[in-house]
């Protein structure tokens, strides 16, 4: 069961981290602690699975990245992480990950491309299909057509 001062902890982070040099040391003034104990009231949290995962959210868009791309591959199963695990060696892309393909959907592997424009991301993915031995294998390009909110975990009470 969670404390009083984790559970106001968890709901500083739903807002995200402020942007500042030492966002802890603001989040601990808030709750009226050390900056030391909420670096270690969240290592507890991850370890005990409260907090499954940590990361920064980026809006694309106010960076100037205007083409965003989902690229799906249908990738034989016993080749996945090996192909995943080239497609991430590449800078541009920003998240790879498996799904399993559907009945009318054949595609398991996702691989997000964000660039400034079309015609940018359309080259990083046939320098992708190229360097990773990709042609063979089907697959869709899907760009982006709104963006929508971006936000973390929300946690309640």
């Amino acid at each position: 069961m969670l404390d009083m001062l984790n559970q106001k902890l968890l709901m500083q982070l739903s807002e995200g981290l402020p942007i500042c040099s030492r966002p802890y040391l603001q989040i601990a003034e808030n709750l009226k602690i050390s900056e030391a104990e909420v670096i270690a009231r969240l290592k507890q949290l991850n370890t005990n699975g409260i907090i499954k995962r940590f990361g920064v959210i980026v809006k694309h868009s106010t960076l100037g990245y205007r083409a965003n791309a989902m690229c799906v591959w249908r990738i034989p199963e016993n080749q996945i992480d090996d192909i995943a695990a080239h497609l991430l060696k590449f800078s541009f892309v920003t998240l790879c990950y498996q799904r399993p393909a559907l009945p009318d959907w054949n595609y398991n592997l996702y691989c997000m491309i964000h660039g400034k424009d079309r015609n940018t991301v359309l080259n990083q993915l046939s320098e992708l299909k190229k360097m990773c031995g990709l042609q063979a294998f089907e697959h869709e390009i899907l760009f982006s057509r709104k963006c929508f909110k971006q936000r973390g975990a929300i946690y309640q009470k």
